[in-house]
């Protein structure tokens, strides 16, 4: 019987190091016997932003080209795309291709996507999330690879392999889903809707530098050394978390997957080969968002419904402006579904009222000047 999750050790980016990591991880799996010659195959990368690799922000090229050089060897067709928050056209995708390193794919016998146009999903079985604007270009694969970085979120905790197909909505368009869904219940369903939606064949993480602190952007990179893979990217998620020390409850996706039966209570139920103690970093620094008070009850009932205000009121994560490393570039005004922002002075004020806590501006600042706050009393309960 496969296993559900792999951990794998992986010390560097090299080309020798990433291929070597590449195979140790996808063998338990059974390799990649299910690629045949001609065969169409979409890898799914995190190119959330402008970021050179050393940055820690999107998928390392060297994991990726070790994966496409696979992939190519079995005679595939090997497409490499993603959505990054901006536009969805060549000029300003081809930027972040540049940015990031991915131009490389084109020497590893991939290619990249140049296909932005966008179709209408329909799915009646998604929870929250029944119809959806989509990238064009993963239709025409016959298989989806999700080749996702670890790093923390703003309003997720995490993002990984769950997180990651969130790419597949055309970047201006990602503002729009945030405001739709702002509790982050339902947003984490909607990822989930989505993951359901696609079903990607495999789910890679690149853990071997990740992001800590102001994830998914501005944080720092953190050497973990370790390469996961599985088959769902809720499993392997799970993984995940217990290695930058966030419990299951803490991760909305974590907790919509557990809602849908998609994983176990535990990680420790689950098939796991390789030892993920190895590579846990305990003093990861990571956003406890207190979203876990968040599931606590329906909703339905006026307790319910003063209790989750009054925890929302006084341990709810928020967004705040660091002014000595502002700029006054307005990303964050122009970014904000809510229409939160307004520049004042030069500098951007929040109106409270208004804000969603979608973390669109803490995610997209090129400066990393919009942090994740968290209360007094959020910060007291952790002692």
């Amino acid at each position: 019987m496969k296993p559900d999750v792999v951990v794998a050790s992986c010390t560097d980016y090299s080309a020798e190091g990433a291929r070597a990591a590449m195979e140790r991880v996808l063998a338990p799996l059974g390799g990649l016997d299910w690629v045949f010659p001609g065969m169409k195959i979409a890898v799914k990368v995190n190119l959330v932003t402008f970021a050179k690799p050393e940055r820690a922000a999107t998928t390392h090229p060297g994991l990726l080209c070790a994966l496409v050089g696979m992939l190519a060897e079995r005679g595939a067709d090997v497409v490499v795309g993603d959505s990054p928050g901006g536009l969805y056209n060549a000029a300003y995708v081809n930027r972040v291709y540049s940015a990031a390193g991915m131009k490389a794919v084109e020497q590893c016998g991939g290619r990249l996507n140049q296909d932005f146009s966008e179709r209408q999903g329909q799915f009646p079985e998604g929870m929250v999330c029944r119809q959806f604007r989509y990238t064009a270009y993963l239709d025409h694969a016959d298989a989806v690879i999700n080749l996702c970085k670890l790093k923390t979120h703003g309003m997720m905790a995490m993002t990984c392999g769950a997180k990651n197909m969130f790419g597949v909505i055309p970047g201006t368009m990602k503002p729009e889903y945030h405001f739709r869904y702002p509790d982050p219940r339902d947003f984490a369903r909607m990822i989930v809707d989505l993951d359901e939606y696609f079903k990607p064949q495999l789910t890679i993480v690149d853990a071997v530098d990740c992001m800590e602190g102001n994830g998914p952007t501005g944080g720092t990179p953190r050497h973990m050394g370790a390469v996961l893979a599985g088959e769902s990217p809720h499993k392997v998620d799970l993984v995940c978390a217990g290695l930058i020390g966030l419990r299951r409850e803490e991760v909305p996706t974590l907790e919509a997957a557990l809602e849908r039966g998609l994983i176990p209570d535990l990680a420790d139920d689950l098939r796991v080969e390789g030892d993920p103690a190895m590579f846990a970093i305990p003093d990861f620094k990571r956003i406890t968002t207190g979203n876990s008070h968040l599931f606590r009850g329906n909703g339905t009932s006026l307790f319910d419904r003063a209790r989750g205000a009054a925890l929302e009121k006084l341990l709810a994560q928020r967004p705040q402006v660091k002014d000595a490393k502002c700029v006054g570039c307005g990303v964050c005004k122009n970014v904000c579904p809510a229409d939160a922002i307004t520049m004042e002075g030069g500098k951007p004020g929040i109106n409270r009222k208004k804000c969603i806590r979608c973390f669109c501006c803490q995610e997209f600042c090129p400066e990393s000047a919009m942090e994740v706050h968290r209360t007094a009393i959020a910060k007291l309960l952790d002692h």
